[in-house]
């Protein structure tokens, strides 16, 4: 009796968990810039202080900028999306990686990568809006 006095009365789908324009990978390209600032200013300062607390910045936000472009992979892109770009997975794995470089490097190359990878997933993105 519970299950139908809380079973839902219209059923309803979506492209994602809410309407579209939730989804952007700016967060993902703005974490990953900062990932690569951080390096650049860590190079630049020889104060252990300063690089300690520079450390646990970038890698806070190597992996703030992982779980956007997760995100964005697990929630956005849906299989028409992979069937249209059949390098999505490996471009996702790829800029996974490159963010995980990233958090363990002060070298701003892998900042550098990682944004590399962003765009190309940016680009695709908006292309999927305009479809």
């Amino acid at each position: 009796m519970l299950s139908r006095l809380f079973a839902p009365k219209v059923k309803v789908s979506a492209h994602c968990d809410l309407p579209c324009g939730v989804y952007d990978p700016a967060q993902a390209r703005i974490e990953a810039e900062s990932v690569k600032a951080v390096q650049e200013k860590f190079q630049a300062n020889e104060d252990p202080h300063f690089r300690a607390r520079a450390t646990v910045i970038k890698e806070q936000r190597a992996e703030l900028a992982k779980h956007h472009v997760s995100v964005l992979w697990s929630d956005y892109f849906k299989p028409p999306h992979f069937e249209k770009y059949p390098e999505l997975h490996q471009l996702v794995n790829d800029a996974l990686k490159a963010l995980s470089a990233a958090k363990a490097s002060t070298d701003p190359a892998t900042g550098q990568k990682a944004l590399d990878y962003i765009a190309q997933i940016d680009k695709i993105f908006w292309e999927t809006k305009k479809a």
